[in-house]
């Protein structure tokens, strides 16, 4: 029986073939590789399979099968620096069983594409190579095809009419859409938006020219709220989180978003938005006063937490 290395060696030369940057050549690339197709020591590469497998299942098989044990803050690396390469080039899916599951859903899941199953099915046979040379010719149109799926799936989100930006499918950019197609209008006519997150890209759209004529210089490592509108006709930034994210407007953001746009010559007005009034009903008491509420499904409507004006930026001292 092959040794465990065998299999790994084996791993990387495909990664290679399969033409991978070198940063994907690598133990941890090969033995996430022998996971999707479940290629425990003592089977042929004929023998391979395509179960559905998560990151944490992934490292999990990794250590029961191969004993190499990653620390659980491996986690994002095998994601970010493995399963990103694999799913670009067309060698694993992300979540084929369901495509529109949020990007940051903990069901989250890849798999084997099923040609390049296929291919591998052969290695170490005389088949391989004529195989390999003929999967890599048609590679390139197979990559666009999923692509093209993937960006099916997306949000779309008009910022101005005939502008449209797309962000990763799950609720959260659900909300942030109805924020910026049904709250700004309402509430703040004729607004720009300089940022929206995006659970898969951090910077989902980012004006950083337009932040910085209001004296606001942030790098990758500040906390932005979720959607951040200039209120053009008022001078205000309008700082919106999103509760599907990380909660709302409570004492301790705010006094972050204080320090984050402390140098803002526009005035600041924090908001949380809700998708209902019943996931509103359970943060009622850690919403910090001096703020808004918008809730979507009651989108012609602001909650105002006490102060003496209904919208509108306050003193920070």
């Amino acid at each position: 029986m092959k040794s465990r290395s065998s299999y790994i060696k084996e791993a990387q030369q495909i990664i290679v073939s399969l033409g991978l940057p070198r940063a994907q050549q690598n133990e941890r690339s090969a033995l996430s590789l022998l996971a999707l197709l479940n290629l425990t020591p003592g089977k042929s590469w004929a023998d391979a399979e395509a179960p559905l497998m998560g990151i944490t299942p992934i490292m999990d098989w990794v250590r029961e099968h191969y004993k190499k044990d990653y620390a659980p803050n491996t986690r994002e690396t095998v994601r970010r620096q493995t399963m990103h390469q694999f799913c670009d080039a067309g060698i694993a899916l992300y979540n084929p069983d369901q495509p529109d599951r949020p990007v940051n859903s903990p069901k989250a899941v890849y798999q084997i594409e099923p040609s390049a199953l296929a291919l591998l099915r052969t290695f170490d046979t005389e088949r391989w190579h004529e195989n390999l040379a003929e999967y890599l010719a048609r590679r390139e149109s197979l990559v666009e095809h999923y692509a093209k799926e993937r960006e099916q799936n997306r949000v779309p989100v008009e910022i101005t009419p005939g502008q449209k930006i797309s962000l990763s499918p799950g609720e959260h950019s659900e909300l942030i859409r109805e924020v910026i197609e049904n709250f700004a209008p309402r509430f703040a006519p004729g607004s720009v938006l300089v940022y929206a997150c995006d659970t898969g890209d951090k910077w989902g759209y980012f004006d950083a020219a337009l932040l910085s004529e209001f004296g606001v210089e942030l790098d990758a490592h500040g906390k932005m709220p979720d959607v951040v509108l200039h209120y053009k006709a008022r001078n205000w930034l309008l700082l919106v989180e999103s509760v599907t994210s990380h909660g709302p407007v409570d004492a301790k953001r705010h006094d972050e978003l204080n320090a984050l746009f402390a140098d803002s010559r526009a005035r600041l007005v924090f908001v949380t938005a809700f998708p209902n009034r019943s996931l509103m009903a359970h943060y009622l008491g850690e919403i910090a006063w001096e703020t808004e509420v918008w809730v979507a499904d009651g989108p012609s409507h602001l909650i105002h937490f006490n102060g003496e004006r209904f919208l509108g930026p306050y003193s920070r001292s």
